[in-house]
This record gives structure tokens, sequence and C-alpha cells, in this order.
């Protein structure tokens, strides 16, 4: 165990979009024009910096605009925007012929791997945030920091502990399976399609489902009818058909930094109406173009006569069973409550995340966190948790506060403002506050 000489303000719990974006904003903090810098330590379970990389297909686009970067919306002179990616590469005039407003997700990832590269001396990969403690008592002072156990997974590495005046967790969304069905080689998440298909002897599948009726279940289903020309892919979903998404501007203002406002001070009665008449932006919705090329090509396939593309519609799977041959689905039907068995080689499970749930993590830190009348977290509207009053130190989430900041709490959309938000609340509760020594 290292000692505790290792002191920063803010230390990051994963180093992905939501950090990597708050590292800009701290680099470029204006109290670090007038003052001293705010210095930030951040540590990666992976190895390297990733988004999603098992779902970066090569005709996946993103959902939201190139200008929804990581610094544009907070500061649009950022020198880690997405145009200065583009300028640095060489690529911002033939960007700019493509007239395309999305690009795709693969340029997007290496955006991001651009944007990183210039915080190699603040991040630390392949190191596991265990625990998050509470340092000894100190009279009747509240606590101003925490003690961070942080574990080496490298090979020969170790365990050490640094001192942290402010944590920001983000740690990522948790790949969901359906209920009483486990991954393996044959059952997949989502989450780790590309790895597990680039494995897989692809000339001896002859048939695949995808469960799943949002957006990386049709992308999915797209990809694998595209890649195994002699394959049979079986969409299975519980709605009648793909459901678009609801992308035109009065819908999207959802997602502007001012509608966060809006969810934070409205009442519940209010919050279930955002959900209610909004959740079709983003959460188990298609873009029209992945619905319309699914429809052409199961059309096209109607017209050869060769059917390879099927849609088990008003269907849910009720369990899985594995022989030495396939995975066996028994499915239950929604439009007449009966069963029927579906033989597959592959079962991909496009079944969405649960929410980051940081308590686990917060340890003995956690029993002073404050809690709402439903048992969550009680989140500020600077995404700091709530804390009772002999503790100081800041804990901040980034993710899981979709009950408090509604619906782009875990979206890239306001990545750059909530970012921004952080590090004013960390600069602001730095100068005013008159800290001990640690």
């Amino acid at each position: 165990m290292g000692n505790l000489d290792e002191v920063h303000e803010v230390v990051g719990i994963g180093f992905g979009p939501s950090n990597l974006s708050l590292a800009v904003a701290l680099e470029e903090h204006e109290s670090n024009e007038s003052g001293e810098p705010i210095s930030a330590a951040f540590f990666e379970r992976q190895p390297a910096l990733g988004w999603h990389r098992n779902m970066l297909l090569p005709s996946a686009r993103m959902q939201i605009s190139f200008l929804k970067d990581l610094s544009t919306f907070r500061n649009p002179a950022s020198r880690f925007s997405f145009i200065s990616y583009l300028h640095a590469a060489g690529r911002l005039a033939q960007f700019v012929n493509n007239q395309e407003f999305f690009p795709t997700r693969e340029e997007f990832h290496d955006y991001l791997e651009w944007a990183e590269s210039s915080f190699s001396d603040r991040v630390t990969y392949s190191s596991e945030v265990l625990s998050v403690r509470l340092p000894p008592a100190d009279g009747d002072r509240p606590v101003d920091h925490v003690e961070v156990e942080i574990r080496d997974n490298k090979p020969q590495g170790g365990t050490r502990l640094v001192k942290a005046r402010n944590i920001v967790v983000s740690t990522g969304l948790v790949p969901k399976m359906p209920t009483g069905i486990t991954r393996d080689e044959r059952i997949w998440h989502s989450s780790e399609f590309l790895e597990k298909f680039r494995k897989l002897d692809q000339a001896s599948v002859k048939r695949v489902a995808v469960v799943g009726a949002g957006q990386s279940a049709a992308e999915i289903a797209r990809f694998v009818y595209d890649a195994l020309p002699d394959a049979t892919v079986s969409a299975i979903m519980p709605s009648y058909g793909y459901s678009i998404a609801d992308d035109t501007p009065f819908a999207n203002r959802i997602f502007d930094a001012e509608a966060v406002d809006d969810y934070y001070h409205g009442s519940q009665r209010s919050k279930d109406s955002f959900w209610r008449y909004h959740k079709n932006t983003n959460y188990g919705v298609v873009d029209a173009e992945v619905i319309r090329d699914l429809h052409q090509r199961a059309y096209d396939d109607e017209v050869r006569g060769t059917p390879r593309l099927e849609f088990l519609n008003l269907s849910r799977v009720d369990s899985v069973k594995q022989t030495d041959d396939d995975v066996r689905l028994t499915m239950h039907s929604v439009r007449n409550n009966g069963t029927f068995q579906v033989d597959v080689d592959v079962l991909i499970c496009a079944t969405g995340y649960d929410s980051m749930e940081p308590s686990e993590l917060l340890g003995d830190l956690e029993a002073h966190c404050v809690r709402d009348e439903e048992g969550r977290l009680r989140v500020e509207r600077d995404y700091r948790l709530a804390t009772t009053g002999d503790v100081s130190c800041g804990v901040y989430l980034q993710g899981g506060t979709e009950h408090t900041h509604g619906l782009a709490s875990s979206l890239l959309s306001n990545i750059a403002i909530r970012s921004g938000e952080i590090a004013d609340s960390i600069a602001e509760r730095r100068r005013t506050r008159q800290y001990s020594a640690v």
C-alpha cells in the first residue's frame, strides 16, 4: 500500500467521454488564469480510452450533432472541439463537403482519442478504484477530503491510496440482460458484440437472433444480415415494430441545458410528464434511416423468394436452453399468449443498460450521503451529492442522476455544459473554503 503523499483537488473515477470532458473543462477553467490550476488525476480500469468500442459498426452514425462534443457548448473557442480535431486531421473541408451533421461513431471515437492524448499525464489506465474512505476524525472539523484506494491491474501491480478534495464518479452504464439469461460464448450482450463477432466461425453460423427494439438492436440486425449472407436473422421485439426516434427540433430541446433546470426544479408530476412525453427521443427507439434500411432488406428478400430477415414482433424470450448444437429459445407471444420455440446459433441481447449506482463504491462515505423519501441519493443542481454536515468534501456524479436531472443525465448531449458546471462548482468551493492540511 502506497503512502498518502499524493493529494489532488479532483480525483475522477472512470475516464470515458464524461470525465474526459471534465478534464477539458478543468484545463480551460478561468480560475487557472488568475490563480493556481485545479489539480486532477483520473483512474480508469480499462487499458485505454474506450467508448462503446463493440458498437463501432461501419455504418453506424452518431445520433447527436458533431457540435455536441466535449467542449463547444461550454466554450465555442475550445481547442478540444470536434472542429479543432477535424482541422488538426486535415479533414475540415472534406467533412463540410459531406454536408453531414452526424459523423460516424468510428470518427467520433477517433476524436475522443485525439482529445485524450493531451491528458496522458493526468490519467492512469488499468487502474481500478476499490473504495473511497473517510480519513480519521479530526475533532469536530468536517471531513474535507477522502482517501481513494486504487488497484493497479497491470502485472506486478499493487494498491495505493491518494487523497482527494473532490471525487467525480463516472463509471458508465451497466449492461442489462433479460431475466434468467446469462452471457457466454453464444449468448452476448450488445456491449460485447464486435469483439465476440470477430472471434466467430462465421461460415458455420446459419441462424442469429437479436433481442431488442432500440437503436443498437436494429443496427446489429442490419450489420449481421449484411455480414453473414448465408444466415437467417430473427429480430425479436415486444412491440409491433421498431418505433422511430423523435429528433425534431422542438422535441430535441429536451436535451438543452435549460431543460435540466426545468426538470430539476419541477414537481414530481412535471418530471413524470417529461419522461412520458419525451422518452421517445432516445429510449427504445430507432433512427428512421435504419428502420427503412431493414424494411427494404426484408422486402427485397420477399421479392427474391429468399427470406433471411424475419421480425418476431409481439414476442418475448421466456427462457433459454443450450444444447451441443444450438441455443433454444422458448418464446412468449404477446399476440395470443402462447409459446413457441426458436433455435439459433447465436443470441444477441441488445436489451439496454442500468444506470450507474455509486453506493457500493462510496464505502463508508455512503452513510453520510442524504437520500430522498424514495431512498434515492439526493443530488444538488451542480451534480454534487448532498451530504451530512460532518462531510464537506465534494462527491460529484456523471451519470445516475436521471431522477434529479432528467433524460440527458447519461447522454452525450449535455456533456460539455455538465462538465463545466461541475468544474465551476469545484473552483467556487475551493475559493470560499479554508481547507485543513492533509
